[in-house]
């Protein structure tokens, strides 16, 4: 362990740039098709808009950018990469800042990047994802206004919030803490009255002004397709059951952490924890150990709150960037790693778990279509299919296709991946797309796709063209040599002229 002990900065910067650099290379080598989340960016990024069905435009604006800098979808990999190299900078900072030493604040960012959150899901940027850079470096900030006051710093707290809303709106969460920080505590009231916070609000509120006007004229898009897709109680067993799974699912995706530091301890240390803990932690320079606590426990206490109040049930996926001072709470409250026997072993059984973890996602790509035998996501053919169907388009109409209409898997690879990319036209809805020219699409025609043996398009679609059969299919082998059943795409042209906007029924 010398090299931890003697250069814990160089040590954590080998670490992290390695985890992020295998992370980013195993599935852009292996993964044939992008997940379905970066699928949806690419398609939201190509129209550039303020915001989009789902979520704020931040992703998708980002994933675009890589697009037209490398002009193919591999981008999504490497934002995930930098995401969390930032996370992990952030995180060493707010460590140091916090008293913990080199030493501890390698441990605490090793601790870190064994969640779940910091593994499997990376291969899938999205604005969960996004919002680990966000969380950690708004609480690093936060912690430097409190203590020196500087009002650059109040100005990048109040620009990272607003990128932060621009992400997903869950940052909210986050921004109320820091609020609720500021009211609650003396030390940190005294700043209340200085110019800083209302630069940092004035700034993140005058950046937030386009993305604001874009909600009030599509009549909050966004939100209201946040609320219909949510799961509200159907019961009073919901409001108990609802918080305790989501706590239990955040309990679970901590694992990698209790075993590195089990691993750390072995059968000596757990016998003899409680007496070196308690010299240790006594011994130790003692942090700010009340901001670290706040903010560990405060949003994830108002998630389980609002889900026992209101019974719904919250996505698991949502706690990702709740989680980011793990590795700092544990390493301060357990006090490692000196209570530690055997520091080597849990490093190396931090090792153990990235290499499981990349060897699932590895075996994701190359071996479980050979046992699963069911269609999947990243082995679909979605370039292929695009290519086909823009040739078809283009062999029919003399034209490059221009607009896709369907759900969102079918319409969204054909417009990520054919050789000019069209604009996709979401369930051929004008509220659901609010990029759409409804004129442009008159005059240029679209082209309405959908997977299956059905020979209708989808229910949603048939409202506009109830006479509407399948023109043509293809069927198409999934990118892998197992099994796999394959997949067939149907397809129907609506020429210029021809297109309905209003439901015919």
């Amino acid at each position: 362990m010398r090299l931890i002990d003697t250069t814990p900065a160089r040590t954590a910067v080998y670490y992290a740039a390695g985890l992020c650099l295998l992370y980013t290379l195993v599935p852009a080598l292996t993964f044939p098709n992008p997940p379905l989340d970066v699928v949806e960016g690419f398609a939201w990024g190509r129209e550039l808009q303020l915001g989009y069905t789902k979520h704020p435009p931040m992703q998708a604006w980002l994933l675009e950018l890589t697009y037209r800098l490398t002009g193919g979808t591999s981008g999504g990999y490497w934002l995930s990469a930098v995401s969390v190299a930032l996370g992990y900078l952030f995180i060493w900072r707010l460590a140091r800042r916090l008293g913990l030493s080199g030493q501890q604040a390698f441990w605490s960012l090793v601790l870190t990047s064994v969640t779940f959150y910091f593994t499997l899901p990376l291969p899938e940027f999205n604005p969960n994802i996004l919002q680990i850079p966000v969380w950690a470096g708004m609480m690093l900030l936060f912690h430097r206004v409190l203590d020196k006051g500087r009002l650059l710093d109040w100005v990048l707290l109040g620009a990272l919030a607003a990128f932060g809303l621009y992400t997903k709106y869950f940052v909210l969460l986050l921004i109320g803490a820091i609020g609720l920080y500021a009211l609650v505590f003396a030390d940190a009231r005294r700043h209340v009255l200085r110019p800083g916070p209302w630069v940092a609000i004035a700034v993140c509120l005058g950046l937030l002004l386009p993305h604001t006007a874009w909600l009030l004229e599509t009549d909050f898009l966004t939100l209201r397709y946040a609320a219909s897709r949510s799961n509200p109680s159907t019961g009073f067993t919901d409001h108990l059951f609802n918080p305790l799974n989501f706590l239990a699912a955040q309990i679970g995706n901590h694992a990698g952490l209790f075993l590195v530091i089990l691993a750390g301890l072995g059968w000596r240390g757990l016998k003899r924890v409680r007496q070196r803990r308690h010299e240790t932690v006594k011994a130790l320079p003692v942090p700010s150990d009340r901001f670290l606590l706040w903010f560990a426990i405060l949003p994830l206490a108002v998630v389980l709150l609002a889900s026992a109040v209101t019974g719904n049930e919250f996505e698991h996926m949502w706690g990702t960037p709740m989680f980011v001072l793990s590795g700092i709470l544990a390493v301060r409250f357990v006090a490692l790693p000196d209570v530690w026997p055997f520091p080597a072993r849990a490093l190396a059984a931090a090792i153990a778990i990235q290499a499981i973890f990349l060897g699932v996602l590895f075996g994701q790509a190359m071996l479980e279509p050979y046992w699963k035998h069911k269609q999947t996501r990243i082995h679909y053919p979605g370039k292929a299919i695009a290519q086909d169907m823009a040739r078809v388009w283009k062999d029919r109409m003399g034209t490059d296709l221009a607009y896709v209409a369907g759900d969102m898997w079918s319409a969204a690879n054909v417009t990520t991946q054919a050789p000019v990319r069209p604009s996709m036209f979401y369930l051929h809805d004008l509220t659901l797309s609010p990029w759409i020219d409804p004129k442009d699409v008159q005059d240029k025609g679209l082209m309405i796709v959908w997977r299956g043996d059905r020979e209708t398009p989808l229910e949603e679609i048939r409202r506009y063209y109830p006479d509407a059969v399948r023109e043509g299919s293809q069927t198409f082998a999934y990118q892998t040599s197992s099994s796999i059943p394959d997949v067939t795409v149907n397809w129907f042209i609506v020429p210029p002229g021809k297109v309905n906007f209003k439901p015919a029924h």
